[in-house]
């Protein structure tokens, strides 16, 4: 037994010093309108870093982008344009995207962004009834890519594995939104590596109980339910309250103090594992809970809102993140119940596991700062 679990201890800190980067978003996004029956125009706005990966746009090499090399390279970004999308109307027709206007640049979240215009003409009136959009940029070098997607005030999350979507203009697409922005939360919160890290060291402790200065399982289970839901509650309710407070911009804090907090505090609750200083964590797990809100407003900031359904998006997403968290609960919590009682679960793994997340917290730590 004393082997195995060392196996299953080496295999755990590889996996977490292996995945030390936490929530990453390559995004894009398309907006069309119709000007007629069959006639649209838009905007695709790509990250200039995402869109230098497909074309090259350092021309004299000097390791840096200058706009007139951007310029140069309109007739490859519109072909770029022509491979990446296509689009079909209700009677499977064939739309014909293009793009001749003038490039921009603007900017979303300090990232700059290539403003390309776009005109999509379908053979068949499509603006009252559906159109269909295929998707293929970008996910060969980033299988996280996402591409929001607004046509007539209709929003869709493309990525690798739903590339393409349909947009029925005929119906109300609020339980589409729902559903997408449900998906997009759960999908967050496991790709959030330092709110899970968070979540697994307070866990790490609530199955166990300080008693002469010596962690030791707690024998009721009960008891391990009731300690378990109020921590859960009050990171839940938190970071409800300032996801929803952010993403809704009644809030607007700094992005990069948030993301150094969030670090902070799962260092703090690391390191509270290995030399308590609190052990009632209630209110401290509230009190960080509201920093790890603002992160997820970042993230899905980043991802973008529904145009039409606004605040329906924000509301789901923070359900998607519940029921992400829910789950993780529901995998780590019966196996910590299960080795709580054992000399090797209190005096090395729960210690080790805590110390392994402390490191990361720290360079996460210094990364940010």
């Amino acid at each position: 037994m004393k082997i195995s679990m060392r196996h299953l201890l080496y295999s755990f800190c590889l996996l977490l010093v292996s995945t030390t980067q936490a929530h990453q978003l390559s995004t894009s996004y398309i907006t069309l309108d119709a000007t007629n029956d069959s006639q649209f125009t838009g905007s695709w706005q790509i990250n200039v870093t995402d869109l230098e990966q497909q074309i090259a746009f350092d021309l004299n090499q000097d390791g840096d982008i200058a706009w007139h090399e951007i310029t140069a390279k309109h007739s490859a970004i519109s072909d770029f344009v022509l491979t990446s999308l296509t689009a079909k109307s209700i009677d499977e027709q064939a739309c014909a995207f293009s793009s001749s206007a003038p490039l921009q640049l603007d900017s979303h979240f300090n990232q700059p962004y290539v403003v390309i215009a776009l005109q999509l003409a379908c053979p068949t009136a499509a603006s009252n009834d559906a159109l269909t959009l295929a998707y293929t940029a970008f996910f060969e070098t980033d299988a996280n890519h996402k591409e929001i997607v607004t046509i007539n005030q209709q929003t869709r999350v493309i990525s690798k594995d739903n590339a393409a979507q349909t947009f029925d203009f005929a119906t109300s697409s609020y339980l589409t939104t729902f559903n997408q922005y449900v998906y997009q939360g759960v999908l967050h919160i496991w790709l959030g590596l330092d709110h899970i890290l968070f979540l697994i060291a307070l866990l790490l402790t609530c199955v166990l109980v300080r008693k002469t200065s010596k962690w030791q399982g707690i024998e009721s289970k009960a008891t391990i339910f009731k300690h378990t839901a109020w921590i859960v509650t009050a990171f839940t309710l938190a970071h409800s309250i300032t996801l929803t407070a952010t993403a809704m911009q009644l809030v607007s804090p700094n992005s990069r103090w948030v993301e150094l907090g969030i670090a902070i505090s799962v260092l703090f609750a690391a390191l509270n594992n290995i030399w308590p200083l609190v052990i009632r964590l209630g209110w401290v797990t509230f009190a960080f809970g509201l920093l790890h809100g603002m992160g997820f407003a970042s993230v899905l900031g980043e991802l973008g809102l529904s145009s039409d359904y606004q605040l329906l998006s924000v509301l789901a997403f923070n359900l998607g993140v519940e029921i992400g968290q829910l789950a993780i609960l529901v995998v780590a919590l019966p196996v910590l119940i299960w080795a709580r009682n054992y000399p090797w679960y209190q005096k090395w793994v729960m210690p080790a596991g805590s110390l392994v997340i402390a490191l990361i917290a720290v360079q996460w730590s210094l990364e940010r700062i």
